[in-house]
């Protein structure tokens, strides 16, 4: 039988991910005392915080993680909380040097930053929103989602992250820092997780702001929520040229804009305007998404709903000055995909063979391969 060592121990519960920050414990300074008693090792951790969701989670981890070490035969879990000195270092080393409050998705940031507008609402953007951002994280991308639409947020519930008596999980604090929650491997953020709810209220309570308190809390979501490196973040936009839309271009004008449309025209001419005003703030328009477009019938016609060529419309509108603007893609009407929605099962996983998911998954891979340039940019590099 093999003798186990201490350091062998140590090593496989270093490497134990804490699933809310996405790093090994050992990284982040969570284990304390290692000892060996014969066959028993004797494991000391601390948690970032009391009551951390995630407490079951990482204990489980790093049982099994200790007793995976050959000879070990079992474990004894101590688990304690930092101190608020070992809090504040923490906190300072997920920073990575940035001041508090300070944005990490600045210009010289090397994650992508995608906005989902749309001209009215009910074209379906939170739903391809969600879903984009659940086949990017599939493809093995880092995902961020901000859901922007704070008067009209739909996020949390398109993700599952709804639970049947209408609760949301709330980000775990570590002092100043938010961490948001996953869903399908999505980071996620909503202001539906932070809303004190009744009985009168519905399953995720209603947002009654003007101007200052909603850039605030834009501006917030950016600053206060550790992501951590991501490539790529999405933001579920307000539809129209609002409050909303004005503090994104202010506070994130090198992002870039994808237009959310359906086939019928009087959505089209609507859709033009989000763009327009993506533009005036820098932003750049990389392509058009036409929502709820024709669906193939068990017979083999077509059902055109909402007419046809409004996707095709806007691009080409968008495209007159001088950009060229593509029409990344039709994705057909579905009722997999409203009910992936209903149902908080994103249609690409619930439902991957639906003809709208198999659009959603071409249009990400679309996306996953066009990255941002890193000209005109510094590099986050150091010298030794």
């Amino acid at each position: 039988m093999s003798t186990p060592s201490v350091d062998d121990v140590r090593r496989a519960v270093a490497a134990v991910t804490d699933p809310e920050l996405r790093r090994p414990i050992g990284d982040l300074d969570m284990v304390r005392r290692i000892d060996l008693d014969g066959a028993v090792a004797r494991v000391g951790i601390v948690l970032t915080i009391a009551g951390c969701p995630a407490a079951e989670r990482i204990s489980s981890d790093v049982r099994a993680a200790a007793a995976s070490v050959p000879g070990v035969d079992d474990v004894e879990l101590e688990v304690g909380v930092m101190t608020p000195e070992e809090r504040r270092a923490l906190t300072e080393k997920l920073r990575d040097g940035r001041a508090p409050r300070e944005m990490p998705f600045g210009p010289d940031s090397l994650t992508r930053i995608i906005a989902v507008t749309s001209g009215k609402g009910g074209v379906g953007k939170s739903t391809l929103t969600a879903n984009l951002a659940v086949a990017l994280a599939e493809r093995g991308l880092a995902v961020g989602l901000i859901d922007a639409d704070v008067h009209g947020f739909s996020i949390p519930g398109l993700l599952g992250l709804v639970s049947p008596d209408g609760s949301v999980p709330q980000p775990t604090r570590i002092d100043d820092l938010m961490l948001p929650p996953v869903a399908h491997g999505v980071k996620v953020i909503s202001i539906g997780m932070f809303l004190r709810r009744s009985e009168s209220d519905g399953p995720l309570g209603a947002v009654a702001w003007r101007g200052p308190m909603l850039h605030r809390t834009v501006q917030q979501f950016l600053t206060d929520v550790h992501f951590g490196d991501l490539d790529v973040l999405l933001l579920d936009m307000p539809p129209g040229t609002g409050d909303v839309a004005i503090s994104v271009g202010q506070l994130l004008p090198h992002a870039e804009v994808l237009v959310v449309t359906t086939p019928q025209s009087a959505a089209s001419d609507v859709a033009v305007r989000s763009a327009v005003v993506a533009r005036q703030t820098g932003q750049r328009v990389i392509g058009v998404i036409e929502n709820m477009a024709a669906m193939t019938l068990p017979d083999g016609s077509t059902l055109d709903l909402f007419g046809a060529g409004g996707g095709a419309e806007v691009a080409e509108s968008l495209s007159a000055g001088g950009e060229s603007v593509p029409l990344l893609g039709s994705v057909p009407l579905s009722p997999a995909l409203r009910a992936g929605g209903d149902a908080g099962a994103p249609v690409v996983v619930g439902a991957p063979t639906d003809a709208a998911a198999e659009e959603i998954r071409r249009i990400a891979a679309s996306l996953a391969t066009s990255r941002r340039g890193l000209a005109g940019r510094s590099l986050p590099l150091r010298l030794q």
